[in-house]
């Protein structure tokens, strides 16, 4: 696979400071509030269960004692959440289920957000984020229904993953020869968006084709929210622009 390391951003004109707000949320909830993933109550409360979504319930689940090659592990089950469990749709954007998951996610949005919060201006980036993000989870929860098995709907569902694809979504259609510089193997090769991000969105369509077979989501990886954003970011990203100055062409999109 093509890893992104960066982007020309030579034209862009603002600083982007919702992107950055964005990335340090997302690090201090990480950090202090996650434990930097070892607060599973926490985790549990906060996050996006599909099962709480559709049915509008607070769902609690009993601890359990998991089997590891180094012995009984006690995993947390769902915790009480003080909040309405629909707004977890929105908490579980900002939480990570390990250094690597917020590593990975937190690097494309630096990558390619900051060039969308350009075109965009500031608080339409804020609002499209969320947006996307939003829909996302949506995307999860329905898939999550339709096809994976009970038990898959009381599984947790964390991550800026939706909302980034969203971000990627709305990068191939507005830059889509734009350069990006990529890692293959040991080598940096730059390469067009369209290439980079297009092969990243076949590969979330083939893993989350493979998944529905009844045992989808089991890994924990919601692919369906990556597929959601992303067709999110690609559908709404001309309703945001619109009375935005297009500054490649000196025209008000409408």
């Amino acid at each position: 696979m093509l890893f992104p390391i960066a982007d020309d951003n030579s034209d862009r004109t603002s600083t982007p400071v919702v992107n950055y707000l964005l990335i340090l949320a997302n690090i201090l909830v990480f950090v202090f509030l996650q434990g930097t993933g070892t607060n599973e109550k926490f985790t549990n409360a906060f996050s996006c269960v599909p099962g709480e979504i559709i049915s509008g319930r607070d769902l609690v689940t009993r601890d359990r004692t998991q089997m590891t090659a180094r012995g009984p592990v006690l995993v947390p089950g769902l915790q009480p959440t003080p909040i309405p469990v629909y707004l977890t749709l929105i908490t579980s954007m900002f939480m990570h289920g390990g250094i690597a998951h917020i590593f990975g996610n937190l690097l494309f949005l630096w990558i390619f957000g900051d060039n969308i919060e350009d075109r965009m201006g500031h608080f339409r980036y804020l609002v499209f984020y969320l947006v996307c993000g939003l829909l996302a989870e949506l995307s999860y929860v329905f898939v999550t229904a339709l096809f994976a098995s009970p038990a898959s709907l009381l599984i947790p569902s964390l991550g800026a993953s939706g909302a980034i694809s969203g971000v990627l979504g709305a990068y191939i259609l507005l830059f889509p020869m734009r350069r990006v510089t990529v890692l293959v193997s040991f080598f940096l090769i730059p390469v067009p968006a369209f290439v980079a991000i297009g092969l990243w969105f076949v590969f979330q369509l083939i893993s989350g084709l493979g998944k529905l077979d009844g045992r989808q989501q089991g890994g924990g990886v919601a692919y369906a929210a990556h597929i959601g954003g992303f067709v999110a970011g690609l559908l709404l990203i001309q309703v945001f622009l619109i009375g935005r100055h297009n500054k490649t062409s000196g025209r008000i999109s409408s």
